[in-house]
């Protein structure tokens, strides 16, 4: 028990430390997979399955991407294939590193055949989308306005977290 909470203590400090140091760099791609690895080994040294922890890493890619592009258009730059070419340098500019670090690409971190970090990504960028198609689909029945306050955010956060939820207790139980 005491390792645990000095696992805890430890990652708050460090979710401290960031938000302290995240006032003074304001940069996305390159510290979001630096943050994306830093989070998964930390996940790792807390015991939270690959599964779990990449999950949300899908889903901040996401975010990540639809941010970009929408900034993109406000600020009227496009390019050819430009939507493809965002979507593929996130999702490499998250893989390459971890491949190499060897996190990626383990022969014993598997679930249905496939990288565990790989699938729960794919699975956090499916959840993720459509989390964001129900906040609109909801949205669109009821005149263009939420049903309650935040549901862009608190809809997908709920959704992900019962994902999660879900992927854990299955883990636990060792019913995958």
């Amino acid at each position: 028990m005491q390792r645990v909470s000095n696992k805890i203590l430890t990652f708050l400090g460090l979710v401290i430390v960031g938000f302290l140091w995240t006032s003074t760099v304001k940069a996305i791609c390159p510290l979001c997979v630096v943050a994306i690895g830093a989070g998964l080994g930390l996940s790792r040294w807390l015991g939270v399955d690959d599964v779990v922890s990449s999950v949300w890493i899908g889903a901040l890619l996401v975010a990540l991407i639809l941010w970009t592009l929408v900034e993109m258009r406000k600020k009227n730059w496009k390019f050819p294939f430009d939507v493809v070419v965002i979507w593929l340098a996130y999702y490499l500019l998250t893989f390459i590193p971890l491949y190499y670090a060897g996190i990626v690409g383990h022969p014993l971190n598997k679930i249905f055949g496939i990288d565990k970090i790989i699938f729960g990504i794919a699975v956090g960028t499916v959840v993720f989308l459509l989390s964001n198609w129900l906040h609109l689909y909801l949205k669109k029945k009821n005149n263009g306005k939420s049903f309650f306050p935040y549901q862009k955010v608190v809809l997908p956060v709920i959704i992900l977290a019962l994902t999660s939820l879900i992927f854990y207790l299955l883990i636990i139980y060792k019913l995958i």
